[in-house]
């Protein structure tokens, strides 16, 4: 990310970083939103429940955004004991990528009509970009929390769609390894081998459904 401001693409740049401090909020908010609308409102107290930015970014997190395009935000705080159902845990996990979709299909859709309709702002250059970088990154987000390991949504998701003996046997691997293989995914796509590009690959060939405009 940041070799393009040296490569004079300073505008492009913080196109991109706008579209992920968004992204990471909406995916934050969406978390926040359905623990309380199943009782839980640990992440209201604490300031969660809302679409500003500064509530949600974690400065490590948005530092290796801008230095190395990988990065978090934080971890909205929830109480499962105050959850009003069993299920919650599963549809509070899905919200994060629910809502990353949800922010793809608007943006993918709020540019197709805008350029339908002429909207002068939306015929430019920027606009394009901004609006493309927008659906893409929120559908890469939503696959990658996909993933079923260490602290991914995916990881509380899974388990649901388990018997009670594989989920257990599950939970036990990932709490105890779950971190370790995540990171090595990480180190991997670092050193070459295109993990993470199959994923970025997935979402871009996507794209191109979402628009119904």
């Amino acid at each position: 990310m940041i070799s393009l401001l040296f490569n004079g693409q300073a505008a492009l740049f913080f196109l991109i970083v706008i579209a992920l401090v968004i992204s990471l909020s909406f995916h934050e908010f969406g978390h926040a939103a359905t623990a309380k609308l199943f009782g839980d409102d640990t992440a209201q107290r604490m300031g969660r429940l809302t679409l500003n930015p500064l509530a949600h970014l974690d400065a490590m997190g948005l530092l290796m955004v801008v230095f190395v395009g990988f990065g978090w935000a934080k971890p909205v705080p929830t109480n499962p004991r105050n959850f009003t159902s069993r299920w919650a845990d599963l549809f509070v996990s899905a919200a994060g990528p629910g809502m990353n979709l949800a922010l793809a299909f608007l943006a993918v859709n709020f540019f197709s009509l805008g350029v339908q309709m002429e909207w002068n702002f939306m015929r430019t250059a920027g606009a394009g970009l901004f609006f493309y970088y927008l659906a893409t990154i929120n559908l890469i987000l939503m696959l990658f929390n996909l993933i079923p390991l260490g602290a991914l949504d995916g990881h509380y998701i899974l388990p649901y769609f388990l018997n009670r003996r594989a989920a257990q046997t599950y939970l036990e691997f990932n709490a105890q390894y779950g971190n370790i293989a995540l990171m090595g995914l990480v180190l991997l796509s670092f050193a070459g081998i295109p993990v993470f590009r199959v994923i970025f690959g997935i979402g871009r060939t996507l794209l191109p459904y979402l628009r119904v405009i």
